[in-house]
This record gives C-alpha cells, sequence and structure tokens, in this order.
C-alpha cells in the first residue's frame, strides 16, 4: 500500500452517509423550525456535498418522512424491549409495561415527536391507517384476550383507543404546563387503561 493509497479517506457506506444527512437535517430542524432549514445547511452540518443529499432525498419533505420512519421504528422497539424482563404470561405486568414505556417515551420525545408528525400532515395521515406501535399493543391485547388475561373483543380498535387516550394525556399535559407529575399522570392513565380491559388497579411500588 503506498502512503497515498493509505491516507485517502475511505467512502462512508451509504446507509452511514444516510443516516448522518438524517441526523443533521434532525438538528436543525429541532433548532429552527422544519420551513427555516435549507438543504444547504443540512450539507453543510452532515460535512457532505450537496450531490450526495440528493441521491439520497429528494426535498427536505422526503428528510422528514424518513425521519418519522425512524422514530417510530426506534420508538416501537423501545415498546417491545419493555417487555422483555417479562414472562409470555405475565399478563398484567406486560401491559403495564407497554403503557407506561409509551408515556414515558413520548414524554422524553415530545419535540421531535412534534416536528416529525406536526409539521407536515399529509405524512401524517399515510400512516395512520398502518400505525405500528397501535398494532403492537393490539397484538398484545389479542394474545392476552385469547389467554383469558382480560376482556377485550375487538384488539384493534381497543388499542387504537388506548393509544390516544395516553397520547392526549401527555399532549394536554404538556400543552397546558399541568402542574401534575409525570409519575402521577403514568399512574393516573395506568388506572384507566387497565379498567378499560377489565383489569384491576395495579398495586402502587413501595
Amino acid at each position: 500500500m503506498t502512503e497515498i493509497t493509505a491516507k485517502r479517506p475511505r467512502t462512508k457506506p451509504a446507509e452511514i452517509r444516510r443516516e448522518e444527512l438524517m441526523d443533521a437535517a434532525q438538528a436543525l430542524f429541532l433548532e429552527k423550525g422544519f420551513s427555516a432549514a435549507s438543504v444547504d445547511e443540512i450539507v453543510k452540518v452532515a460535512d457532505v456535498a450537496k450531490g450526495t443529499f440528493y441521491l439520497h432525498f429528494k426535498t427536505k419533505d422526503d428528510v422528514l418522512l424518513a425521519l418519522q420512519a425512524r422514530f417510530i421504528e426506534d420508538f416501537r422497539q423501545s415498546l417491545e424491549d419493555a417487555l422483555k424482563p417479562f414472562a409470555p404470561e405475565e399478563w398484567d405486568q406486560r401491559f403495564d409495561a407497554w403503557i407506561e414505556a409509551a408515556m414515558r417515551g413520548y414524554f422524553d420525545q415530545v419535540p421531535l415527536h412534534d416536528l416529525v408528525f406536526h409539521e407536515s400532515v399529509p405524512i401524517h395521515h399515510r400512516i395512520q391507517h398502518d400505525n405500528p406501535i397501535i398494532l403492537q399493543l393490539s397484538t398484545l391485547l389479542q394474545d392476552g384476550a385469547r389467554k383469558g388475561a382480560w376482556a377485550v373483543k375487538d384488539g384493534r380498535l381497543t388499542a387504537t383507543m388506548l393509544f390516544y387516550a395516553l397520547h392526549g394525556a401527555v399532549d394536554d399535559t404538556v400543552s397546558n404546563n399541568s402542574k401534575m407529575s409525570r409519575k402521577t399522570l403514568i399512574a393516573t392513565t395506568l388506572a384507566f387503561c387497565r379498567q378499560a380491559i377489565g383489569l384491576k388497579p395495579s398495586k402502587p411500588a413501595k
């Protein structure tokens, strides 16, 4: 290997370059707002040529769609991970863990959530009919119902209502600067969700 070859920078894999562009765009969108951030700024932060951007995305809207898809998958995976400590037959604990993880995850990522879902209404509507988060909860509810863990006739409809209940609880708390603590809100919402599927209130942690 010659000295020139040794010093030549390696080209990053396409998937890594794409993630770097998305990271740069996400940081700028959160800092300046979607409309105010430009492609020129994105490529500058990502330290790539402008042509590289267009190899991966046609427009800023495409970047936002990609950020939304990444947010959903990361969120879905975090909820799946929250269930891993519990055995398959520990239905109550699995349900509680899912609801609590969903609320904490939403609380922790309100700015990013609002960016990827509210900056572009058409994008938001495109994922509503096949929301992976609702489908995940629906599967949990249907599986538990088959085992007699709770009383749920329509897993998909129940999952949809519970999802928007916890979503709305966090939204209302954040938008109204509620003084209710996160712990209290999660406990209150969890009690509501448990009641909705026929479970007794969970015992408070000691």
